[in-house]
């Protein structure tokens, strides 16, 4: 099943919305560094402000956040649109542009991006829903990469 390209770009902005949302709801409901449990030892809704990436890892760096995601954006674009006829493509660049767009719009306003849930069971970085769509959108896109190869 090939999906239509009109429905591409419609995915991109609901995934950007509900970022959005989200994040919004995090902020006017939850206090600074709050943590709200949701499922007790599993997750939490922790409202933090990252101005770095993961685990905070080049803190401060907007610049460089705000360049590399401009760049990954024109590169997932160009190859969005050179592919929209392989699912497994499109679905994951499709997922990645609205996931870095969402994470981008904080950076640009805001000077940070707000994360807001922990896994309680593990220590892994607070992340946020533009990460989840970034995060499946590599696997579709890697998955897709895999099935064309074994395909070639």
């Amino acid at each position: 099943m090939k999906f239509k390209k009109i429905s591409l770009p419609i995915v991109i902005i609901l995934g950007l919305v509900l970022d959005q949302v989200v994040k919004m709801a995090v902020v006017n409901n939850i206090g600074l560094s709050e943590q709200k449990p949701v499922i007790k030892g599993v997750l939490s809704l922790t409202h933090l402000r990252n101005n770095g990436a993961a685990w905070s890892i080049l803190e401060g760096q907007q610049w460089f956040f705000v360049l590399t995601t401009v760049l990954v954006l024109a590169v997932a674009i160009w190859f969005w649109l050179k592919n929209l006829s392989k699912n497994w493509y499109a679905i994951g660049l499709t997922l990645i542009i609205s996931g870095a767009l969402g994470n981008f719009i904080d950076r640009v306003r805001q000077g940070y991006v707000v994360d807001m849930f922990q896994l309680d069971f593990i220590n892994f970085p607070i992340f946020n829903v533009a990460d989840i769509l970034l995060s499946i959108g590599f696997v579709v896109l890697f998955i897709g990469i895999l099935i064309e190869k074994d395909e070639g």
